[in-house]
């Protein structure tokens, strides 16, 4: 079991920078399991239980969040002329070095993945995992059988762009949702508006088995845990 500073476990939280978690450790308010320590270089398991002023800390190493993205902000680092979904976040996760895990145009709203561990993010996005994606659409027109049968049997677009077989289901005039298994360029929007039904509205609602909760309002953001990460890999 790897050991690691004190010092180290408490900036990982995001919350406090090196020197900043030094300098509380000394000043006695910081504990493990239990015991107060003053000495920021001992070195812990990052199983510990690590608190600060009597309140636990989470040290993990790595962190899954779902933000329900909303319309008008961008899937970036930074980007000169719009807002990143990155600026939505409290100021301390901005410290755990967070990247999205894939992306989402920016007019589409919904279930955004944003964690720091890479190996998870490719295993998400991977067309060999073969992750369901389903989005919400609104449509001008109603969908046919013939459209679905056509996603089932997987669709090449005007430009020559073959899509891996899909689902689609009609939920009346107006409304529709697909279920993808992969995630090229603007893929839903091209999809539909390749069967003629051009998409208005775009929300992606749920990766794998994970699902925002229907009462979920744009920038609403939720740390997750490992049942919820078997539910995003769980087909």
């Amino acid at each position: 079991m790897t050991a690691e500073r004190l010092d180290k476990l408490i900036a990982d939280s995001g919350l406090w920078t090196r020197s900043e978690a030094r300098t509380l450790i000394r000043a006695g308010r910081a504990a493990v399991d239990g015991v107060t320590v003053r000495e920021p270089e001992r070195k812990f398991p990052r199983e510990s239980a690590v608190s600060v002023d009597g309140e636990r800390v989470n040290c993990s190493k790595y962190r899954y969040f779902m933000l329900d993205k909303p319309a008008g902000c961008v899937c970036a680092n930074e980007d000169r002329n719009l807002p990143t979904v990155l600026e939505l976040l409290p100021e301390e996760y901005k410290r755990l070095g967070l990247f999205t895990v894939g992306r989402l145009d920016r007019d589409t709203t919904g279930l955004l993945l944003l964690t720091n561990d890479g190996d998870f993010a490719h295993r998400v996005i991977s067309p060999k995992s073969e992750v369901e994606k389903c989005y919400a659409a609104v449509i001008d027109g109603e969908t046919t059988l013939e459209d679905v049968e056509r996603f089932a049997a997987g669709l090449t677009l005007g430009d020559g762009t073959r899509c891996l077989p899909a689902k689609l289901e009609g939920l009346g005039p107006g409304k529709c949702l697909v279920r993808v298994r992969e995630g090229k360029y603007h893929q839903v929007k091209r999809m539909l508006a390749a069967v003629g039904k051009p998409v208005l509205e775009l929300r992606r609602i749920s990766i794998g088995e994970l699902k925002l909760k229907e009462a979920s309002q744009p920038g609403c953001l939720v740390e997750l845990d490992k049942n919820d990460l078997l539910a995003v890999l769980t087909q």
